[in-house]
């Protein structure tokens, strides 16, 4: 008898969660079909997407709104299809806004559901804590802080482990990716990342390539390794470059590890980028930028709960890399924070075995135990 799996994944690091996640399952239980959404590392697992998860990557409170009657006729059609079928599990990954409703909905239907990623109330919105108990019946944890924070709910709550720390070698030759890449093995390079979302990389981009222009000045010869995580984001961070004549810079499609391995120093986007970076070991820089009025709201409302937002910073509990946040993401400030790095060997060093440490103890053959879990789940249920 045929498994069915249906899992929604909505941005990239979301895709690459559920891609592991798809070949863990197989691993064990090789007659699992699996439907739902995703992008292109989930279809190459052997996901039949219904729509692909690009059409789910908006962030901010500002931007749902205007995306939001899409969203939702979307959400009930997927909702209706998957009432239909019956899947034996649902599993959103991460996109709670969005895949919340959904497992509520499955769940009053009887369909069993699993969340995938913990929503970061560790960071900001606490009291979700509750809506996700209503809407889930297990939530699997990346990070090995998460599961505390659901203690005394009417949820479970397992630490699984993060994919990419055990994807990702604990050693990491940058001459290597250079040489991968066709870059110089000498001379300086430094990552420009400003996310995997369209709206991140039209407010980050801009203060990069001016970092870009002074760090230029600074250091003759520097080169810019930027990746794109899409065609779309490709063709506008071509279009921006071009107004930036003077730069050495490569542009790449998608390979975001292997650029960064290829770093000297790394400024990113707040996200799975600082994981990535931490991972391959690199030390960086943590953009955050959200439009205006977002920001206004979330203090108005008191969602935000304060700490860090880089996760480097937040596993290690204290600052490891420079975060800039709102009107501190502009040139200056990021080209000083990466002149820092690069200016300061020992300090490289020092922040380099920090990483090694938390890269080792985040290796826990993660989505093979994910695998088990999603199984025993379903074992359960029947």
């Amino acid at each position: 008898m045929r498994r069915v799996i249906a899992l929604v994944a909505g941005e990239t690091s979301g895709d690459q969660l559920g891609a592991a996640l798809i070949h863990a399952i197989r691993q064990q239980k090789p007659s699992t079909d699996f439907v739902g959404i995703g992008g292109p590392a989930m279809k190459a697992a052997g996901l039949d997407s219904w729509w692909d998860s690009s059409q789910l990557s908006v962030m901010g409170l500002v931007e749902v709104v205007s995306h939001l009657p899409r969203l939702l006729k979307l959400r009930r059609q997927l909702v209706s299809r998957l009432l239909t079928l019956q899947p034996d599990v649902f599993i959103g990954i991460d996109a709670p806004d969005f895949n919340l409703g959904i497992e509520k909905k499955l769940r009053a239907s009887e369909i069993k559901v699993l969340h995938y990623v913990s929503p970061t109330i560790w960071a900001w919105r606490p009291g979700r804590v509750k809506t996700i108990a209503e809407a889930t019946e297990r939530v699997l944890c990346l990070f090995p802080f998460e599961p505390v924070h659901y203690l005394g709910e009417a949820v479970s709550a397992d630490y699984t482990g993060h994919p990419l720390a055990d994807q990702i070698p604990l050693r990491n030759d940058s001459n290597a990716a250079r040489k991968s890449l066709r870059i110089e093995a000498t001379g300086k390079c430094v990552a420009l990342l400003p996310g995997s979302r369209d709206s991140e990389v039209t407010r980050l981009t801009a203060p990069m390539l001016a970092a870009a222009d002074i760090l230029h000045e600074q250091y003759p010869g520097v080169c810019f390794l930027l990746p794109a995580a899409t065609e779309t984001i490709r063709d506008y961070l071509s279009a921006e470059l071009g107004n930036h004549p003077h730069l050495d810079y490569r542009l790449f499609s998608a390979d975001g590890i292997q650029v960064m391995t290829a770093a000297d120093v790394v400024v990113c986007a707040s996200g799975t980028a600082t994981l990535e970076a931490m991972l391959v070991n690199r030390p960086m820089v943590v953009c955050y930028r959200v439009a205006a009025l977002t920001l206004l709201l979330v203090k108005q409302l008191g969602l935000l709960k304060g700490g860090f937002f880089s996760l480097p910073n937040i596993l290690a509990s204290e600052a490891l890399v420079p975060e800039l946040a709102q009107q501190d993401v502009n040139g200056p400030r990021i080209a000083k924070e990466v002149s820092d790095w690069l200016d300061q060997p020992g300090l490289r060093t020092e922040l380099g075995q920090r990483f090694d440490h938390l890269h080792r103890e985040l290796r826990t053959d993660a989505a093979a135990t994910a695998a088990t879990i999603v199984l025993h789940h379903i074992k359960n249920a029947q």
